[in-house]
């Protein structure tokens, strides 16, 4: 009897037919009924039947005392299998009729009027009517809305494929290794932004296990290359796809040189020529406490049943904070969950992200912390 022990009901009622009864009615159905029916339905029969121990009520009997009532609907609002419920006013009469052993004290059952009870059974009658009416308005509570699924912006429904294109780092920003004549030639000592390219390959491949999934530097990357799925890493002073390819899309968000930042290119908002720029400790010489990132998903402009993918930053850290977004796994899910309520189905939105940097190491922003979402847009909407 695992189902009717699930149910929390005393094992003695196994050998009561009434409940058998209704159980075979929840076995037949195949449908368990709803939690909160179920505990008023139970509560209701147990007042009934163990209330007094010198006298078990039957359910004509109580029907009968309520008045102008069958059996029938006493027995369906006990009913385990599928309990009815009964009208709030059925409720205080149960109340009432229960609060009084003199309830069952002549010949029939009867309902006592309410100036007829003593203070203490006044007392018992609210106590009961109290707890009746709120087992009743739990089951007219509406069910707690479950947190949405959340999305998975790398797990993708066709076959692909997907090209992550880098930067090439300019020669004299590599080591001897990057060079072909070395004989310890290292092909990704080349790479710009290669720890979000370690993170980002082995996340997407982990999640399209039959995808192919290539990534390759801007200066080798050939036109089918760009036609499937397209993932474009870093910024554009190294990189001329990722600066082709975002003069092709609709997103107001560009990257432009700024004599306050040598080190890169900040971020400013075309229509409202807002700028946004890293934070630094004034420490000698300075270190970057704050890299801004940027997340963005549009169609790919050269096959617009595919998409392209932009993580970008004004240094290396904002690269890096803009992918591990949607991989980590502490965080990836309540953002995954913030983009799916703030740009629904759009197959076209884009975040500008805050993110901290300490020691050296980039922080994954939390798109729901304050301060994190600097900027947010999405196709056919302004900017909020």
């Amino acid at each position: 009897m695992p189902r009717a022990l699930a149910l929390g009901v005393a094992a003695a009622q196994l050998n009561d037919p009434g409940f058998m009864s209704d159980l075979c009615t929840w076995e037949v159905s195949g449908v368990a009924p709803d939690p909160a029916r179920l505990r008023l339905a139970h509560r209701l029969r147990e007042l009934r039947e163990e209330r007094w121990p010198d006298y078990k009520v039957t359910q004509a009997a109580l029907a009968n005392a309520l008045g102008d009532l069958a059996a029938a609907s006493v027995s369906s609002w006990e009913n385990l299998g599928a309990p009815k419920l009964p009208p709030p006013e059925r409720l205080r009469a149960y109340a009432r009729f229960f609060a009084t052993h003199r309830s069952v004290e002549e010949s029939e059952p009867r309902l006592l009027p309410f100036i007829e009870l003593t203070e203490d059974e006044k007392t018992l009658r609210q106590a009961l009517e109290d707890e009746l009416l709120a087992l009743r308005n739990e089951v007219r509570k509406p069910a707690p809305k479950a947190d949405p699924e959340p999305r998975n912006s790398w797990r993708f429904a066709d076959k692909g494929p997907l090209t992550i294109v880098c930067a090439q780092l300019p020669g004299d920003k590599v080591g001897d290794f990057a060079n072909p004549d070395d004989p310890n030639y290292t092909e990704l000592q080349s790479f710009a932004d290669l720890d979000s390219l370690i993170e980002l390959h082995g996340h997407i491949r982990a999640e399209n296990p039959t995808m192919a999934v290539f990534f390759k530097a801007s200066p080798s990357v050939v036109p089918d290359d760009l036609s499937g799925h397209l993932v474009l890493l870093g910024g554009i002073i190294w990189n001329a796809v990722t600066q082709r390819l975002s003069e092709m899309t609709d997103l107001p968000v560009k990257q432009v040189k700024d004599a306050a930042v040598e080190t890169g290119e900040i971020f400013v908002v075309s229509d409202d020529s807002l700028e946004f720029l890293p934070k630094w400790r004034n420490d000698s010489p300075k270190v970057l406490a704050e890299d801004v990132g940027l997340l963005a998903r549009v169609p790919n402009p050269l096959n617009s049943s595919r998409t392209l993918t932009i993580c970008n930053g004004i240094h290396s850290h904002g690269v890096l904070g803009a992918v591990r977004s949607l991989t980590d796994a502490r965080l990836r899910d309540s953002n995954e969950r913030y983009i799916s309520q703030t740009f629904g189905n759009s197959r076209s939105f884009a975040v500008l992200l805050r993110i901290p940097v300490i020691e050296a190491r980039a922080m994954t922003p939390d798109f729901n912390a304050p301060g994190c979402v600097l900027y947010q847009w999405r196709m056919q909407d302004n900017h909020t």
